[in-house]
């Protein structure tokens, strides 16, 4: 089901209650593959295409950000997840992104390309 709204086509993903935590839908809207992911009852959209090589990026997992855990001295001690910053990582070559913004972690220069998703009750929209 799609309608328009400000120039801006709607695309029916789902209801939230096809939306458990980190799961995806995909539609096709005007030849864009789009993935709209749930993540801590949150919505992203993101063209399924990493900059890097083309990869399924919207089918990669979802981790918090590697951060070096270091002692007084700066010296590594070991590594954690971030609670603070999740990453979406692209299956085919580990390509890292911000998921709240879809930024590359390694050159924040480059990003996904980003769509707005909107709720109507249950209904879940991906706007193209």
């Amino acid at each position: 089901m799609e309608g328009q709204v400000k120039d801006r086509v709607e695309v029916l993903v789902g209801v939230r209650s096809d939306f458990a935590d980190d799961t995806r839908r995909f539609v096709e809207a005007g030849g864009t593959e789009i993935g709209v992911l749930c993540h801590d009852g949150r919505f992203y959209a993101y063209e399924n295409r990493c900059v890097h090589q083309g990869g399924p990026v919207c089918e990669g997992r979802i981790l918090g950000r590697v951060e070096a855990v270091l002692d007084e001295e700066q010296r590594v001690l070991g590594e954690r997840f971030s609670d603070s910053e999740t990453h979406l990582i692209c299956p085919w070559h580990g390509y890292e992104y911000d998921l709240e913004t879809g930024e590359c972690a390694v050159d924040r220069r480059l990003k996904l390309r980003r769509f707005e998703v909107a709720e109507k009750g249950d209904e879940i929209y991906v706007l193209v």
